[in-house]
């Protein structure tokens, strides 16, 4: 496969993540159907966008357990973290894409050590890969520049959403006292955070209401500090596109995690979210649009911010958004 080369300044990223198709016990995605699993066509719609660069969120691989016998939706499957499995959930359906646009990888939760761990470290890390070393649990954050832009990638793949452990907030407590060295290192710059779960998202709770929260990074982050030099937050992991403004000292976020895996219904209005812990956050507004889908973000001139197109899977414009002055603003669409 040819590879695009890096262009010095990019003016458009895509945006997109969770692109695997699911088999998981009793939860089969008919990774067969381009209608149920339509990462070929979405990431051949992204590739004639010309992207400049593409930001990939994190999970692709979710074919952990064989197709059962007799279902036709997965039948012929590969399953496991294997080169057959991540051929089938990522480099064939993603070629057109990756030979479009370099992309910066983002590690999720299906590739953490006790699932697609080991693949991801020797196929997308960002360092070497020692096949003899055993897995690496957590990477720490890093700085990648494009341009004007600096992105910092924080693995956040062993964060529990719903539980605290002294140990875990102690390693994140320390990858956001990095954010804050990253910060002082490029003076200047637009600076995104990239991680696959969102530290403030929603999802649906009982009777509708939306909560979340990732429990572990938000006991890590304290007194916010480390989000002072910080314009955008980039997640994936809800199956959705969500666009959130706060209340807080924090900027905006926004999640897509929609490129294939089955999709989560969330609120269409996530202001009032309940957040885990004791964080001082709330939502001041926020949207979920549903459906599979991606971004692009196109650079505006000077002082204009980020106009953000969210697509659906075949390519079609669906909703603008605009990112400038701390806000993301997502007009409803006439």
């Amino acid at each position: 496969m040819d590879l695009a080369a890096p262009v010095a300044d990019p003016q458009r990223i895509l945006v997109l993540g969770d692109t695997g198709c699911r088999i998981k016990g009793t939860y089969l995605q008919a990774c067969n159907d381009p209608v149920a699993w339509p990462f070929a066509g979405l990431a051949k719609a992204a590739a004639n966008l010309k992207p400049d660069l593409v930001i990939h969120l994190g999970d692709y691989l979710y074919r952990e357990s064989p197709c059962p016998d007799g279902n036709a939706g997965c039948a012929g499957s590969p399953w496991g973290d294997n080169w057959a499995s991540w051929n089938a959930d990522l480099f064939t359906p993603a070629a057109p894409l990756m030979g479009a646009a370099p992309w910066l990888i983002v590690r999720g939760n299906h590739e953490d050590c006790s699932r697609g761990g080991a693949g991801f470290l020797r196929l997308l890390g960002p360092g070497s890969f020692d096949p003899q070393a055993p897995c690496t649990e957590h990477l720490s954050p890093y700085a990648v520049t494009a341009g004007n832009q600096v992105v910092a990638v924080m693995d956040s793949a062993s964060a529990s959403d719903t539980s605290v452990d002294d140990k875990s907030v102690a390693v994140y407590r320390a990858d956001f006292d990095a954010l804050k060295a990253i910060a002082n290192t490029g003076p200047g710059h637009e600076l995104w955070l990239v991680g696959h779960r969102p530290i403030w998202a929603a999802i649906s709770g009982p009777l509708g209401i939306p909560i979340g929260g990732n429990a572990t990074m938000i006991a890590a982050a304290g007194d916010l500090s480390a989000f002072a030099a910080i314009s955008l937050m980039l997640s994936g992991h809800i199956h959705t596109f969500e666009a959130i403004n706060y209340d807080a000292k924090l900027p905006p976020q926004i999640v897509a995690g929609h490129g294939g895996d089955n999709l989560d219904p969330t609120p269409a209005n996530l202001r009032g979210t309940i957040f885990q812990g004791h964080s001082g956050v709330s939502v001041k507004d926020g949207l979920s649009v549903g459906g599979f889908g991606f971004l692009m973000m196109t650079r505006g001139a000077p002082n204009e911010g980020w106009t953000i197109q969210l697509y659906d899977s075949a390519g079609t414009l669906e909703r603008q958004c605009r990112f400038a002055a701390g806000r993301v603003d997502c007009p409803a669409p006439n």
